[in-house]
């Protein structure tokens, strides 16, 4: 299994969350999954809303394309960001995996 797979136009990504970090940052793998920092707490969405804004910002796509298809309250998530351009998507990606921890 990989971290991220694509279903026609659409990107979906395996993430491993941490809420209440001082920064919003990718800090490599966990698992089989993107290991995300973020900089929200867990309270009222909060977290997962910080966390769809970062992956819209980072992919160049409007907030409403991000939609987290599971793990609302854990911290293991999969997220589908809807047709996000191809290359841009997978640079992003490329750099994401070469972060280490």
């Amino acid at each position: 299994m990989s971290v991220y797979r694509w279903i026609g136009p659409d990107l979906e990504i395996t993430l491993r969350a941490q809420p209440g970090a001082r920064s919003t940052e990718v800090r490599g793998i966990h698992g089989e999954a993107i290991k995300i920092r973020i900089a929200a707490r867990p309270i009222e969405g909060a977290a997962n809303e910080a966390l769809l804004r970062f992956l819209a910002e980072a992919l160049r796509v409007p907030r409403r394309r991000c939609v987290l298809v599971s793990g609302e309250t854990g911290r293991q998530k999969r997220v589908r960001i809807e047709a996000p351009e191809r290359a841009h998507a997978e640079r992003v990606l490329a750099d994401w995996l070469q972060t280490s921890s």
